[in-house]
């Protein structure tokens, strides 16, 4: 055996250690390939290579009337975004697209910049498809048009209160676009793509979420009366100078709304250019003491005990009375009155009298029964509840101003469903903005019939014979009741301010419609509910009963 002398050993070593370094070096020459030489185009493949999610917007659900005629739809437009990683600011169409956007070049850098760390920043929304167009075919790399929808409302200001408005990303922001904004909405969706460095889709890739179109909504709103009822309100509010007003048209048989209009109103196409207090629907939100016309409640009570009828007399004399140290007082003094003509001489002392002979919760639990003091089942976003004190059952003088009116608030549309009560026999149904199957109408009987019937021919010989006779309808036996109410001013009950109001039904042999007519502070002069508020319920109520087909009696009021 020969053994390997010491020179052919170092050899091996160094032979060994020349390869290892060879290796090492290579490994070396390639890091710095890819950090160094290589680095620029690495990271550009990778940025030609990014996934991105792209939202996909549901269209929201249509609203229609109860005929099927739209109020609310949806028209697709563009809206305009980019990647700030991605927008060259630098293009030579840059200038042209500011221009179309009709934004200030400098601004849009600047917001660009601001959110650099952003994938995706909007730089508008919502503009016409023609214009969406015209910016894509500058092809500017970074910027992107995605479809989305603006709400568009074919009925404008004569339906804003009940419809409301969207906000800018097609949600419900008020009315029934707010309270119906579950069905409406649908969910949203997107999907991913893998797109190249000038935002080219090359392909897609896993994780697509489907769009689910929202749900149309049915309202009970009939779009002929409602028209009616808020040119006949705006003209009288512009008749008597008033600060506003409020008008709603119930179908008495199954409580749906046909109809509610408010002045002021706003065009919610240009929501934008609105200021608040015009958004509020004034018919659910504002309440006011009725007056007058919540006296057909403190008569149902009065019938209701089974201590008096129609035919009970009252000595009004000498047109006031004291309770508990106060006055209360008539605008004259009636002598003796039967119960009918305290209705139809609209006589304060007669209904407190004949009130404070009862019980006193039998007022307040009969106010409740018809829904004072309560919501309604209508849903409405900031529905207000009115206002209905329990003092009503232990202070006497605040039972007396309760029975004509005072020292209660409502809403318009709480009054509506009220009279709605009155005019159905003493049944009370659920309030609703959407049509209603007649098969499925729930009821409640709050008084029993010949209480309604008693009182409801009471109501007929106030527009026959009292301070309503400008509600009668041509054709139509109407019943009803006017209210003129003092409001509160710094100083007590004003003078010099005051609410009109109207309500009523007809046609009274077998009710269909009931409405409310309140018309705030109105300054022609003329104020009284009999003068201001009477007409444009007269007028609503016969274009309405002709639209619905309601054959008129043989016999017409004169």
């Amino acid at each position: 055996m020969k053994l390997t002398t010491g020179h052919e050993y170092r050899l091996r070593q160094w032979s060994l250690m020349l390869l290892g370094l060879a290796g090492i070096g290579l490994l070396l020459w390639r890091l710095v390939m890819l950090q160094i030489i290589d680095k620029h185009y690495l990271q550009s493949q990778g940025d030609a290579r990014t996934i991105r999610t792209v939202p996909l917007m549901a269209k929201r659900g249509l609203i229609t009337d109860r005929r099927g005629e739209p109020l609310a739809i949806s028209t697709p437009v563009k809206s305009v975004w980019v990647v700030p990683t991605k927008a060259n600011v630098e293009h030579p169409d840059w200038g042209k697209l500011a221009h179309l956007l009709e934004m200030n070049p400098a601004h849009i850098t600047q917001k660009i910049v601001q959110k650099k760390d952003k994938q995706f920043v909007y730089l508008k929304r919502h503009i016409s498809p023609m214009l969406g167009k015209k910016i894509e075919a500058l092809n500017i790399p970074g910027v992107h048009l995605q479809t989305e929808y603006q709400r568009f409302y074919p009925t404008g200001e004569v339906s804003a209160h009940i419809i409301g408005t969207t906000d800018v990303d097609h949600n419900g922001a008020q009315g029934l676009e707010l309270g119906f904004n579950e069905l409406l909405a649908g969910e949203s969706g997107h999907y991913r793509v893998l797109k190249d460095a000038v935002g080219q889709k090359v392909e897609s890739v896993a994780g697509k979420k489907q769009v689910i179109s929202g749900q149309d909504v049915v309202l009970s709103i009939d779009n002929r009366i409602q028209y009616l009822a808020y040119r006949e309100l705006l003209a009288a509010v512009k008749k008597h100078d008033a600060i506003g007003g409020s008008i709603v048209v119930l179908d008495v048989k199954t409580g749906e709304v046909l109809a509610m209009a408010n002045q002021p109103s706003f065009n919610p196409n240009m929501h934008y250019q609105t200021v608040d207090h015009r958004f509020r629907n004034r018919a659910v939100t504002d309440q006011f003491e009725p007056g007058s016309v919540l006296k057909s409640f403190s008569v149902a009570n009065i019938l209701a005990s089974g201590k008096y009828d129609s035919y009970t007399e009252v000595d009004t004399n000498p047109g006031w009375m004291r309770v508990s140290g106060k006055v209360v007082r008539d605008g004259k003094n009636y002598g003796v009155l039967d119960l009918s003509h305290v209705i139809q001489k609209s006589s304060n002392v007669g209904i407190a009298k004949l009130t404070l002979e009862l019980p006193p919760q039998t007022l307040y639990e009969t106010l409740r029964k018809v829904g004072f003091g309560q919501r309604t089942t209508s849903g409405f976003p900031g529905e207000s509840s009115g206002y209905l004190s329990a003092k009503v059952t232990h202070n006497p003088f605040v039972l007396a101003t309760v029975s004509f009116g005072y020292g209660i608030s409502v809403t318009p549309l709480q009054l509506a469903q009220a009279y709605a009560v009155l005019a159905d026999g003493g049944r009370k149904h659920p309030v609703s903005f959407v049509k209603i199957d007649p098969s499925r109408v729930s009821e409640e009987q709050v008084f029993e019939p010949h209480i309604a019937q008693a009182v409801n021919k009471m109501l007929q010989s106030s527009i026959t014979e009292g301070t309503g006779y400008r509600a009668r309808v041509p054709g139509y036996h109407v019943a009803g009741k006017t209210g003129t109410v003092r409001k509160v001013s710094q100083h007590g009950y004003s003078d010099d301010s005051h609410v009109a109001v109207f309500a009523g039904f007809a046609p009274v042999e077998d009710p269909k419609v009931a409405i409310v007519v309140m018309v705030d502070d109105p300054k022609s002069g003329r104020y009284y509910g009999g003068e201001v508020a009477a007409p444009v319920f007269a007028n609503v109520m016969f274009g309405a009963l002709r639209m619905l087909q309601i054959p008129p009696h043989s016999y017409v009021q004169s």
